[in-house]
């Protein structure tokens, strides 16, 4: 595989990750997918709920291919009397995550406020209990970056309750070539299923199957896989982060291939040959068992469908945090998928 098209993977993941979509407001990234994917030659399509659909070529034995370009955020809870505000999260992480991080509030009216996320009274030098204090949506604010000290104030700034709330994702790639960032989950696949799509219209791969590719939007509140998927698919592959951590042989350099997740087991025959893939291919990977997770696909078999599936990504470590990925781990899962889809030479 030529060089071009890891690097490519990597560009596409920086640009996604500096897009605000946390789950429900994802209309930039979509919007940016739909455009990237149009300069490519495809013609995607969007769902109702704003999941975007491309069918990049092939015949028969249809499958898709899931990334999902939603991501962890909040939303205005209420306006305190104050003038800070209290947040409701979007998605799975705790308060300590997001403690001290600046972020943009969204308003509906298309305003934008920047902010910063603190816990209440959150100086050392006055607080000596700072550091014993349990973190939760009571003591946890958004101070917004604007001279308000009341309720009345930040109305008139046009800020309400079900705003929506952005995280800074802070994106780094370092010259060892980590890439450090908010959001990785799963915007790191999505990068890679651009890169895929680009192969595909450079005419550099040339496929053994129907694919489609499929970015969800509701994934990190659990159903973004339950609609908008094509009638005739037989199969679907998730391709989301790795796990990290614990006794999990996954790292940040190796592409992940699950075994099982909390929903159960994944497609034995689909598993396996992309274990087989990955050996053949002499390609950095592991396999593994992850605790508490769920993925897309496992959405899409509980909307009914009855369909083979599986899960690979790139490791990512610290996930619904701070995250850091490398490009061997993008390169890994890039060129997993190609194998998976060659048709044989």
């Amino acid at each position: 595989m030529k060089q071009k098209y890891i690097k490519l993977a990597v560009t596409q993941t920086e640009a996604l990750c500096k897009i605000p979509s946390p789950s429900g407001f994802t209309k930039l990234a979509t919007d940016y997918l739909i455009k990237e994917c149009k300069l490519m030659g495809f013609n995607p399509s969007s769902s109702r709920k704003n999941s975007v659909l491309v069918n990049i070529g092939g015949e028969g034995n249809p499958v898709v291919l899931a990334a999902h370009v939603d991501t962890l955020g909040a939303m205005v809870r209420a306006i305190k009397s104050n003038g800070r505000l209290r947040l409701t999260k979007i998605g799975g992480y705790p308060e300590n995550n997001i403690e001290a991080e600046n972020c943009i509030i969204h308003t509906r009216s298309g305003k934008e406020y920047s902010a910063t996320i603190q816990l209440e009274n959150p100086a050392v030098h006055v607080n000596k209990e700072i550091g014993k204090i349990e973190r939760s949506d009571k003591n946890v604010e958004v101070v917004i970056d604007e001279k308000v000290s009341n309720k009345k104030e930040v109305e008139k700034l046009g800020i309400s309750a079900g705003d929506f709330i952005s995280f800074d994702p802070r994106t780094i790639l370092t010259k060892s070539g980590f890439i450090k960032s908010r959001h990785l989950d799963d915007k790191a696949s999505a990068g890679i299923l651009l890169s895929l799509a680009k192969l595909i219209a450079d005419k550099e791969l040339d496929l053994n199957r129907k694919v489609y590719l499929l970015f969800t939007t509701y994934e990190e509140v659990g159903h973004g896989g339950a609609s908008g998927i094509p009638d005739d698919i037989e199969e679907m592959i998730s391709v989301d982060m790795g796990a990290v951590g614990d006794d999990l042989e996954t790292d940040e350099h190796k592409v992940s291939i699950c075994a099982k997740d909390s929903g159960g087991p994944y497609d034995y025959d689909v598993t396996t040959k992309l274990i087989e893939l990955a050996k053949k291919n002499k390609l950095n990977y592991a396999v593994d068992i992850y605790p508490h997770y769920g993925s897309d696909v496992e959405a899409t078999l509980r909307a009914g469908y009855d369909i083979k599936h599986a899960l690979i990504g790139p490791g990512v470590s610290a996930s619904h945090g701070y995250e850091r990925t490398h490009q061997e781990g993008i390169e890994n899962t890039l060129k997993l998928l190609v194998a998976y889809l060659e048709n044989d030479k």
